[in-house]
């Protein structure tokens, strides 16, 4: 009898099979994003986002994602992007940031589709569903992570980006956010480790060489989180201490714009303000 392999490998590859495709009659021009779950879609009538000059601490990183986006729903050529690096620091808020700047700019332009893991077995058939409308995409995937068991995540993501025989329709192009820490790197010791975590580190740095724009977020600095904390604090007339604000931030981990934001809310909680 032929060996037929791991019977969880095998109920994934099934359901891969049977993921539903985007629908042919789907409005892709009326809204200003989509969410995409396992083929099903759902339209979204506003983008929560910051405004950009609200983000503090990551000004390189800023503009490098907004002449990216801004190129894209232009038609100009563009990259995919992967935003990597510490939590909370604003990678998420920044693509969505963005995204809504250009729309502001150039309404109708560009629209944002959020994807989850699930739905990427079906990539090829949004393709198809979204490759001949008058308008960019661009496709976001959230906090990726690289656990055992996501070949199949890095397999469609590579083929994706690159490797199809298939081309990507022009008007799309791809961002991914990941906490991950070793993606874009190899440890000295990885050499040396376990065949199977040096081929997974191998596909890794395989994904990660897909994209054109690669940008890292470490954890800020105390004079940053500050100013992210009083960038959040002054639009709502909120008084602070920085020694309250760091504080904060100290019971819960490293700073970050995340802790900056809680910290912002706990202000406007105690003052009776909504945000």
């Amino acid at each position: 009898m032929n060996d037929q392999g791991d019977p969880l490998a095998r109920i994934a590859e099934a359901l891969e099979r049977i993921a539903p495709g985007a629908p042919a009659d789907f409005d892709w021009t009326g809204h200003p994003a989509y969410f995409w779950h396992a083929g099903r879609l759902r339209s979204v009538e506003q983008i929560d986002a910051l405004p950009l000059e609200r983000l503090k601490g990551i000004d390189r990183q800023k503009q490098a994602v907004r002449e990216n986006v801004a190129r894209h729903a232009s038609g100009a050529a563009s990259h995919d992007m992967l935003l990597w690096g510490a939590r909370g620091m604003g990678k998420s808020a920044l693509l969505r940031a963005a995204v809504v700047d250009e729309q502001c700019a150039n309404p109708g332009s560009l629209a944002l589709i959020q994807l989850d893991v699930e739905s990427l077995a079906a990539l090829p058939e949004l393709f198809e569903a979204i490759g001949s409308v008058d308008r960019r995409f661009l496709l976001y995937l959230d906090d990726l992570a690289f656990d055992y068991g996501d070949d199949a995540v890095l397999r469609h993501l590579r083929s994706a980006l690159e490797g199809s025989l298939a081309p990507r329709p022009v008007n799309v192009r791809l961002a991914v956010t990941s906490n991950h820490r070793a993606i874009l790197a190899r440890d000295e010791t990885d050499q040396a480790g376990p065949l199977h975590a040096r081929d997974r580190m191998d596909d890794t740095l395989a994904l990660a060489d897909r994209f054109g724009l690669r940008l890292g977020f470490h954890p800020c600095s105390q004079d940053d989180y500050l100013d992210i904390v009083a960038a959040h604090a002054e639009p709502l007339d909120l008084a602070f201490s920085a020694e309250e604000a760091l504080e904060w931030s100290r019971a819960r981990g490293p700073l970050s714009g995340r802790s900056a934001w809680q910290f912002v809310t706990e202000l406007a909680g105690r003052a009776g303000k909504s945000i």
